[in-house]
Formats: C-alpha cells, sequence, structure tokens
C-alpha cells in the first residue's frame, strides 16, 4: 500500500486524528479544530534551542534538539499513543512542515503507522483559513435571525440545530453573548486567530445548497471581529424576525443573566462602562435597582433606554434586507416552544 509521507491542506479530513506537535504556546493561539498537541518541543525547551541556533550554531541547535524530540516523541507514543491499531492514520503537522512535524511522522511510521506529514504546516492552514473566509461565505444561502435584545435569537439556534437544520452560532464560538454583559462566567474567549479557525470548519461543512441560520450580529462579539466577507454575505441575507413582548425578553435575560442577577458587584462594573453613553446619573439609578433587587425593573429599562435604540439603530440600518423580513411571533420561552418554533422555521426553509 502507498503512503503517502505529505498532504496538503484540502486532505486534512480524511485522517483518523491530527497531531499538532508544535509548542502548547502556539497550539493555544490557533490549531487546527479537533486536533491534539503532543509537542516535540515545550515552550520552554522550544527557547532553548532557538537559542542555541542564534547564539552557538545550527549543529548544536539540532544536536540537543534531537535530544529533546527523541525523548518527548517516546513518551507520547508511550502514554497517548500505543493502543491505536496499525491501520491508524494520523496526521502530523508543526509550524511550517519542518524537523518537528517530520520528526514525529518518521518515528510514527517506523512503528507501522500510516503517518503523513502536512505540507507547510501551519502556516499553510492558516493561508487556507484565510482564502476559505473570504470564498466560502459567498457559496451559502444565509437566513438571519434578527430581534431586539432578549427575544430568544441564540436559543432558537439552537432548536434549529437540534432540529436539523445548518446553523451558525458565532456567538458559541466566540464564548460571548454580543453585549457589553455578555462575557461567559466560565469561559474565555479564543483568540482571534482560534476563533477563525472554529468558523472556518463551521463553513466548509455546510452543504450550500440548504439555508444556514444564523443571528444578526454587530461586527466585534466582545473582542473578536467577525470575518469581513462573513459580514457583508451575511448582512445581505434574508432576514426573519423573531419578535417577543417585554415580559418574556426581561424572563429571558434573568435567566441568561443569572451569574450577574447573583453578584452585583460585578454587573454594576458592567453597567459602569455605559457611562459613556447614558451619564453617571443613569448609570446611577441603574445600580440602585441592581443593588436593591429590582433586577426585572433594571432588566426593562435597559432594555427600553439602551438595547432597543441600539438594535434600531443598527440593525435597520446594516441589514438592508430586514424590511422586507417575515415577522415569527415568540409564543412562549419553554424549550419545547423553542423547539416548536425551529421545526416550523426547518420545514419553510
Amino acid at each position: 500500500m502507498h503512503i503517502e509521507v505529505e498532504v496538503t491542506v484540502a486532505k486534512v479530513p480524511e485522517f483518523d486524528a491530527v497531531i499538532d506537535v508544535r509548542s502548547p504556546a502556539e497550539f493555544a493561539e490557533d490549531h487546527i479544530p479537533g486536533a491534539r498537541n503532543l509537542p516535540v518541543l515545550d515552550d520552554v525547551e522550544r527557547a532553548r534551542v532557538g537559542t542555541l541556533y542564534k547564539q552557538v550554531s545550527a549543529f548544536e541547535a539540532r544536536k540537543v534538539g534531537a535530544v529533546i524530540a527523541a525523548r518527548n516523541i517516546a513518551v507520547h507514543i508511550e502514554h497517548e499513543l500505543l493502543d491505536f491499531p496499525k491501520g491508524w492514520r494520523p496526521l502530523v503537522y508543526c509550524w511550517r512542515g519542518g524537523k518537528r512535524s517530520e520528526s514525529m511522522a518518521h518515528v510514527l511510521r517506523e512503528v507501522g503507522w500510516p503517518a503523513a506529514r502536512l505540507a507547510g504546516g501551519y502556516r499553510a492552514y492558516r493561508r487556507a483559513v484565510i482564502d476559505d473566509l473570504d470564498r466560502l461565505p459567498l457559496t451559502l444561502q444565509w437566513q438571519v435571525i434578527c430581534g431586539r435584545t432578549g427575544s430568544g435569537k441564540s436559543r432558537l439556534l439552537q432548536a434549529l440545530e437540534q432540529a436539523g437544520a445548518q446553523v451558525l452560532d458565532l456567538e458559541a464560538l466566540a464564548r460571548h453573548r454580543g453585549s457589553v454583559l455578555g462575557n461567559l462566567p466560565d469561559a474565555a474567549q479564543p483568540t482571534q486567530k482560534c476563533f477563525e479557525s472554529l468558523v472556518r470548519a463551521r463553513l466548509a461543512a455546510f452543504v450550500p445548497t440548504r439555508p444556514v441560520f444564523v443571528e444578526a450580529e454587530s461586527r466585534k462579539i466582545g473582542r473578536l471581529a467577525v470575518p469581513e466577507t462573513l459580514m457583508e454575505a451575511v448582512r445581505g441575507g434574508t432576514c426573519l424576525r423573531l419578535e417577543a413582548d417585554v415580559a418574556a425578553r426581561v424572563a429571558l435575560l434573568e435567566d441568561e443573566y443569572a451569574h450577574l442577577v447573583g453578584d452585583v458587584d460585578a454587573l454594576c462594573a458592567k453597567l459602569a462602562l455605559l457611562t459613556s453613553l447614558h451619564g453617571r446619573e443613569q448609570i446611577a439609578s441603574w445600580e440602585s435597582l441592581a443593588r436593591s433587587g429590582r433586577i426585572a425593573e433594571l432588566v426593562a429599562d435597559l432594555l427600553e433606554r439602551h438595547y432597543d435604540p441600539a438594535y434600531l439603530r443598527s440593525t435597520g440600518r446594516n441589514f438592508v434586507r430586514l424590511q422586507d423580513a417575515a415577522q415569527v411571533p415568540l409564543t412562549g420561552i419553554r424549550e419545547e416552544d423553542f423547539a416548536c418554533l425551529a421545526r416550523r422555521l426547518v420545514a419553510a426553509a
């Protein structure tokens, strides 16, 4: 059987596993989604070898690097890979398809696994991500869920995915709810490059002949920027306007932001970020509501004075087909209400 020892980015999905042999710091910045990190050199070791290369010689650096790499590869095989059968096909990559991935792939092939190396390494993968983010959004049919803050757009996206629809949930990928209060309590946002990798992986999995549901987003989700071509493609999509009354929206927001409701100091710190928009007197009024436990009043007032005006300005200006949007009334906020609505939208798509 012929074993390909070097493959392009397009062939990544054909492998049983993807092994990133770069250092943990490189891996943390970005990596191919689903890859496992088995470093040939860790961060300290990589710095040591790099210093030898610059200050002594390439020969001395390669000697030390070979010793460290051989030891680390042996540990990875012993503790991480021994249970895989002979036919298991791993793909290995490093920064630019150089010595680190070559070393690991060579040893794996000597064991008997048909391992391949990614040509050009992470740099080639990153170029593919940038190219695909410019290309793929233009090939898809976008169904854009619009609606005021608290109308249940994210929950509807989740229900649509469970109902079998194609869904791009940018806030889930960005680990942020998209507003000044939107940081998730138990998850930091990914890096910009990692976010783009996650988005590209989702786009590549979609079937162009079926619609993709997405929420109407701003250009920034927390500290992350939505890729430009994707943003423009979504803004030109067909809009659906999710309608919910104020009571339902308040109830949904109280539930989604329960972590802030239970931490009044954190909530007030977030409200203080709006001072430049609303002035100190208004912020003091909102903080008073928060500290006196009048959360429903606070949420309703925030919707009226901050979120709804911002929604009308931004969405009306940026989503050119919003005026033609079909209205989608939310009849309840239970899980089964969103599931029922999602099934209707999938059937009508």
